[in-house]
């Protein structure tokens, strides 16, 4: 299972999986289902297959990127414009805000 932190320090897990429903999304990310389906609207980066049944399956780089929205919406204070400019400025590097995170961390616990 990988892990990632939220806002308090809290470790989020993402199960080792291929495909997430919205309501296992919504436990992973601590967002209730209709902020998902907004966001989906607002940043097109956020696009999760439906199944023939028009059921949302998201994916882990889908969970990632609602992680990274979350935390510049919420921690950094961005608004959704300026969240959609950050993602557009770090949309083909794979050092997004969250990767970067994600790695100093691992560096700061290798150091422990």
């Amino acid at each position: 299972m990988d892990t990632k932190t939220d806002e308090k320090g809290k470790e989020i897990g993402i199960p080792e999986k291929s495909y997430f429903s919205i309501g296992e999304v919504s436990e992973i990310t601590h967002l209730p289902p209709y902020v998902l389906r907004f966001w989906e609207n607002k940043f097109k980066e956020i696009r999760p297959q439906k199944s023939r049944g028009g059921h949302r399956r998201y994916q882990r780089k889908n969970i990632e990127v609602i992680l990274g929205i979350k935390e510049l919406l919420y921690e950094k204070k961005f608004t959704i414009h300026g969240a959609q400019k950050e993602l557009k400025k770090t949309k083909g590097s794979s050092t997004t805000p969250l990767v970067v995170k994600k790695e100093l961390q691992e560096i700061l616990r290798i150091l422990d």
